[in-house]
């Protein structure tokens, strides 16, 4: 594990999938349809949200739907960002609401990393 001068951690840089770029663009659309001059500022919160993984990124929990402890997530609102912790970094790979079915798709996982459904 790498660390800081400090010895803590050193912060680990947050990498956004293609996969997730679109989802937030789409969440984007999604809610400026009711609410154009919200949309920037939810669609920004959500990024934040990931960018702060960077320093912490263990805070967030382990994906309910999947057996794996490199694969978390955080929650903003009613939304799930989900992230493959990695040596070096952080790879945000989905963010999406949280009442939609859980976008296995989306995630490359190997056999064993998937829970039994």
């Amino acid at each position: 594990m790498r660390t800081a001068r400090d010895g803590r951690p050193a912060a680990r840089q947050v990498l956004w999938t293609e996969q997730a770029l679109e989802r937030l663009q789409e969440i984007e659309e999604f809610i400026a349809q009711d609410a154009p001059e919200r949309a920037a500022d939810f669609i920004d919160r959500l990024i934040q949200r990931g960018e702060s993984l960077s320093d912490m990124p263990a805070v967030g929990r382990r994906v309910p739907e999947l057996n794996s402890d490199e694969i978390r997530e955080r929650l903003e609102g009613n939304y799930r960002i989900v992230y493959r912790l990695k040596e070096q970094s952080i790879e945000i790979l989905t963010v999406f609401e949280g009442h939609q079915q859980f976008p296995y798709k989306e995630i490359s996982l190997t056999v064993q990393d998937k829970a039994t459904v």
